[in-house]
């Protein structure tokens, strides 16, 4: 990489134009790439030198905030043949990030047809199968025969995003099948594609959620999905190289959110500090005054505390315990449901299991910690004479708090999945300062229980 950046800077330097475009044409899309991410400087001139295709081509792979950039820069011819170049999905991601002004700017450059299918495109909501897809696929008649499908595919297969799979199309083009071109391509040239139809259909609705899409491509051996309107009408399609960005993005969101921060929307290294900042505030702001909670439920048994100063010594180790467990099981519960494994109709299911976990972990740390007093009081009288009182509550108290965090954790992003929220939003933090509060109520009202003077 270094000998490409020393030889593109020794022809900018000698502002060979000539001898740039042919060295940046003879590169690898990725190595172009990865030029502009280390001379973003020059980054708008090396997509105006290029040839269109791969000018477009290389634009497409870029992040937004250097697509934004480069975009800016570029004079109006290059913009609009790149504009009108794009493939309509991406085109249309790339017009979703802008803000509304650029967008109205961007679109004039299109041609009308272009236009008008932007618009429509971009119509659907921000995180809808409509956003995803492209009008350019092949569409057949079940009355046709082989031959005619093929010679259908030679005129306008060139313009279509891929031509593995064909749609069948009936009347007002009405969805009703699709075929993969190794059936047709199998079979006699006279044979109907009538009888090539099967009726397994897999298709998604333009405003289903970009998630649902992840796994129906998942669960099907697709290279691309037809997209249909409420009456069934095919609009367009995704292809799986769009479903597999998504899924990533989605992923990153899920990480940022899990870990108790907004999701960034831009990458790391390049987001302004201040909305970096402003981004962890709020979610800091609220687990901050949640953790306030802590200093209230001890101040309501603050007899008890001072009755057994004990008691105080395992308040971090019984809260830790429960918010350890919640933030285990609300990880593997996201996890689960954006994988498509756990839905909400399991939520039974679900709740068994970790009241079984819950029970066997906390019976676990239980144990342990009642053998720590047992240990500790052979070489020392830090716990007093009723260290034996101590460690049962301890320990009871552990499977208390840990079975109370792992219902927690696994119950709240269910909860949030059903009143419309995303569930990554119960993060581990959010779990974990949920459970701090409740844990110490439920450690201190076993001590009450056990120890009935401490609270006189």
């Amino acid at each position: 990489m270094e000998e490409m950046v020393e030889q593109i800077e020794l022809l900018l330097e000698q502002e060979d134009t000539t001898q740039l475009q042919e060295y940046l044409n003879n590169l690898n899309i990725s190595d172009v790439e990865e030029l502009i991410d280390e001379l973003p400087e020059h980054g708008p001139k090396f997509i105006e030198i290029l040839s269109i295709n791969r000018a477009v081509n290389v634009f497409r792979i870029l992040d937004f905030p250097t697509q934004e950039r480069i975009i800016k820069k570029l004079p109006g011819k290059k913009v609009s043949e790149i504009i009108n170049e794009l493939p309509p999905d991406d085109r249309t991601a790339f017009f979703s990030e802008l803000h509304g002004d650029a967008v109205t700017k961007l679109i004039l450059h299109l041609s009308p047809a272009d236009r008008k299918e932007a618009l429509s495109l971009l119509g659907y909501k921000e995180d809808s199968v409509g956003r995803l897809m492209t009008p350019d696929y092949i569409a057949v008649k079940k009355s046709w025969d082989v031959t005619r499908v093929l010679s259908h595919i030679r005129r306008y297969g060139k313009n279509s995003e891929t031509i593995d799979v064909i749609y069948v199309i009936g009347e007002n083009g009405k969805l009703l099948d699709d075929i993969r071109i190794r059936e047709i391509l199998l079979v006699a040239p006279e044979t109907k594609i009538s009888d090539l139809m099967d009726g397994r259909l897999i298709a998604l609705s333009a405003n289903d959620p970009q998630e649902e899409a992840i796994n129906v491509f998942r669960m099907n051996n697709r290279t691309a999905l037809p997209v249909t309107d409420e009456d069934d009408i095919l609009l367009g399609i995704v292809t799986v190289d769009d479903i597999l960005w998504i899924a990533n993005e989605e992923y990153t969101e899920d990480i940022q959110k899990i870990g108790g921060t907004e999701a960034l929307d831009e990458p790391y290294l390049d987001i302004n500090i201040f909305r970096l900042v402003k981004k962890r505030v709020s979610w800091l702001i609220v687990l901050f005054l949640g953790e306030m909670l802590t200093a209230t439920a001890m101040g309501h048994f603050e007899n008890a505390i001072a009755k057994a100063v004990v008691l105080a010594l395992f308040v971090p180790l019984i809260i830790s315990s429960g918010g350890n467990s919640g933030s285990q099981a609300s990880t593997l519960i996201i996890q689960a449901m954006a994988l498509g494994e756990v839905t909400i109709a399991d939520w039974w299911r679900v709740m068994r299991r970790e009241i079984i976990s819950g029970l066997l972990l906390g019976t676990t740390l239980g144990i342990i910690g009642f053998m720590r007093i047992y240990v500790w009081t052979l070489f020392s009288d830090i716990y007093g004479p009723d260290w034996m009182t101590v460690g049962f509550i301890v320990g009871i108290a552990l499977v208390g708090v840990v079975l109370w965090g792992s219902l927690a954790g696994s119950m709240l992003p269910l909860l949030l999945k059903k009143l419309g929220a995303d569930p990554a939003t119960s993060s581990a933090p959010f779990v974990a300062t949920l459970v701090d509060v409740t844990g110490l109520i439920i450690y201190f009202t076993i001590a009450v229980m056990f120890m009935p003077g401490i609270n006189h």
